[in-house]
């Protein structure tokens, strides 16, 4: 069962020397591309990354965290602003059916089309589209015996305001080794690899159940 998948999933940062077959992160990555997407907009690139040089260079990205240039692979999680642009979302609205007058009125509609609220807020809608992704990802890789982590702590032009500093250009030289164009901020890092530990994760430390879930409204217990 899915939920079981779920309650046993745990984040990975010791990881073997052991490669993942090539079919099986072409499944965790397809999975990623068909992950659900708001008005199918798809503002998200996938880079996986193999290579030696370029995980240490994402791990400097990353505060140094190990685990990215332990990792088997990583797969890289782009926000792609450029999917907003008025031709490209135009044409992605055509593919599923809209005609042009149905086009027209949602690009005149900022809750449809963030574009016309800036660039802040496009960012905000990418990065929301691009985690329902990142899941789909890491479950699939659990289904495959595949265990993984999501790197939180990134250095990017969201994250940083030192524009001129060190950190500005590490992003510079990671942008063009990834070939990143304007408009596109890597958002995280979801490393792959099989877990060195033995032990199993027996209980996710959440909080209370009924802190989280409410029902009809917050301080209304669900019951059932």
């Amino acid at each position: 069962m899915l939920l079981d998948l779920i309650k046993t999933r745990q984040s990975t940062r010791e990881y073997l020397q052991k490669d993942i077959p090539n079919d099986d992160l072409k499944k965790i990555l397809l999975a990623g591309y068909l992950a659900p997407s708001w008005m199918n907009s798809q503002p998200w690139k996938f880079i996986l990354v193999k290579k030696k040089e370029t995980k240490e260079l994402l791990s400097k990205l990353a505060l140094n965290q190990p685990h990215v240039k332990n990792a088997n692979a990583l797969i890289v999680c782009i926000a792609d602003k450029n999917a907003w642009n008025k031709e490209e979302f135009s044409k992605t609205l055509a593919s599923c059916g809209i005609g042009e007058k149905g086009i027209e009125k949602i690009l005149t509609m900022p809750i449809f089309y963030p574009k016309i609220l800036g660039d802040d807020k496009v960012l905000l809608r990418s990065v929301e589209q691009v985690t329902y992704a990142i899941s789909y990802m890491m479950l699939e890789a659990k289904e495959l015996g595949i265990d993984s982590c999501i790197v939180g702590a990134i250095s990017n032009e969201a994250t940083t305001n030192a524009p001129n500093g060190a950190v500005s250009e590490l992003i510079k030289e990671v942008n063009k080794t990834l070939n990143l164009t304007n408009g596109q901020t890597l958002i995280t890092i979801i490393t792959l690899g099989y877990n060195k530990e033995t032990t199993q994760l027996e209980n996710k430390i959440r909080k209370d159940f009924d802190d989280v879930v409410h029902f009809e409204s917050i301080g209304n217990k669900f019951e059932c």
